[in-house]
């Protein structure tokens, strides 16, 4: 079983990164690019024969307390 989760800058907070790269994708040409949010992306690897519910509420406090900064990012997680 694998856990992904998607880390990103809530659209409220203005993103440096992003921006950076927006405005590298228009020095190269590429039109049309309204928007760049850059965040994080992980993987978690989890053992066989654990319980995807015991999974997603520890993922969750983990997101919420530790992988994230709920103030200025957003998080999906997704146990597949």
């Amino acid at each position: 079983m694998k856990a992904k989760i998607i880390i990103t800058p809530k659209k409220a907070v203005v993103d440096p990164q992003g921006k950076t790269v927006q405005s590298a994708l228009a020095h190269l040409g590429y039109q049309g690019v309204t928007a760049v949010h850059v965040g994080k992306y992980l993987e978690i690897d989890l053992a066989p024969g654990t319980d995807p519910a015991a999974a997603r509420q520890a993922l969750e406090e983990a997101c919420h307390k530790f992988l994230s900064n709920p103030i200025i990012e957003d998080y999906r997680l997704e146990i597949e």
